[in-house]
């Protein structure tokens, strides 16, 4: 996954008291690779041990001048969330935004973010058991239970846990694009794209009405799909697939991936083609037929619609 660029994208992961380990993890495993342009640290309030909720330490190797300098800052989700950020945090947060960084928060790292009133007037999202608690603590901030992260440019917030791969891949592909993002959630085994308004809290078990379809079915049915883009799919279709009616199999796509077999299919399609933009040099008339978002024109505004550019300025970026 070759990338070039003239200087190495700073991001410092700050780990704040009791973090989450595995939400700590997550930053470097996606973005920590020698071929990928990132220069990843671990911050803390100083430089040396920080408490995890595992009952075992993390050594951070910066302090919080780490995160003024950075060019993408990350907080982790900590337990101590509900409790006061320190203010030494909060300013190096407001520092680091006015500078121009991007900020990023995973799980309820939403909180110092919203101390640091970096979401006052903006939607933003967290861990849907504290999403009340963010509204309730920070009446300025337009809280978004349901989605999986929310992206207003400069700040970004995301929900729980897994949810934190979802949002650093997303960044990933708006810095590189679709192609070394996939690249990156096939090396981790990850979903190669959730979409941000897709739901956070998914029920697992069966309700009733949501028998017959299995999830190795499910899994089956959207690898079929993946691979048959080009063809004008539709819900009826992929249920024949599933060997289910199509009411049931809407049902239990949505209750198994958290969102519509035709919301899912859209992304696929558009991802599909992100990567067929920079990875070839077929003509756009070419890329709108693989991908199935019909005509050349439909696929055009469909594309600007998703990406915010046209097909051509996007190639040009990113091929």
């Amino acid at each position: 996954m070759p990338v070039s660029r003239a200087r190495r994208h700073r991001v410092a992961v700050l780990a704040l008291g009791r973090a989450l380990p595995m939400e700590i993890g997550m930053p470097f495993q996606i973005f920590d690779h020698l071929d990928l342009p990132y220069e990843v640290v671990l911050c803390g309030l100083a430089p040396g041990p920080v408490e995890t909720t595992g009952g075992w330490s993390v050594n951070a190797t910066h302090g919080l001048e780490a995160v003024t300098a950075a060019d993408t800052v990350i907080v982790p989700a900590f337990r101590d969330a509900l409790g006061k950020v320190p203010s030494e945090v909060v300013e190096a947060l407001r520092v680091a935004h006015h500078r121009g960084a991007r900020m990023v928060s995973i799980c309820t790292g939403a909180f110092a973010l919203a101390a640091a009133g970096l979401f006052d007037g903006r939607r933003a999202t967290t861990h849907w058991q504290y999403t009340d608690a963010l509204a309730e603590r920070y009446p300025l901030v337009t809280v978004d239970p349901d989605v999986l992260y929310v992206d207003e440019g400069d700040v970004i917030s995301s929900a729980g846990v897994a949810s934190g791969i979802d949002v650093c891949l997303h960044i990933l592909r708006l810095d590189h694009g679709a192609a070394i993002a996939n690249a990156v959630a096939r090396e981790i085994v990850a979903a190669p794209h959730r979409d941000g308004g897709q739901a956070q809290f998914i029920e697992r078990r069966l309700r009733d009405g949501m028998s017959g379809v299995s999830a190795s079915e499910l899994a089956a049915t959207r690898d079929w799909a993946m691979a048959n883009l080009d063809r004008p799919l539709t819900v009826t279709d992929l249920a024949a697939h599933a060997h289910a009616s199509a009411r049931t199999f809407a049902r239990r796509f949505t209750a198994e991936t958290g969102t519509t077999p035709l919301k899912w299919l859209n992304a696929a399609r558009v991802d599909r083609a992100r990567e067929l933009l920079e990875t070839t040099a077929l003509g756009i008339d070419r890329v709108s037929e693989l991908c199935g978002l019909g005509t050349p024109a439909n696929f055009r505004t469909h594309f600007r619609r998703v990406t915010g550019v046209s097909p051509s300025d996007y190639r040009r970026a990113f091929s």
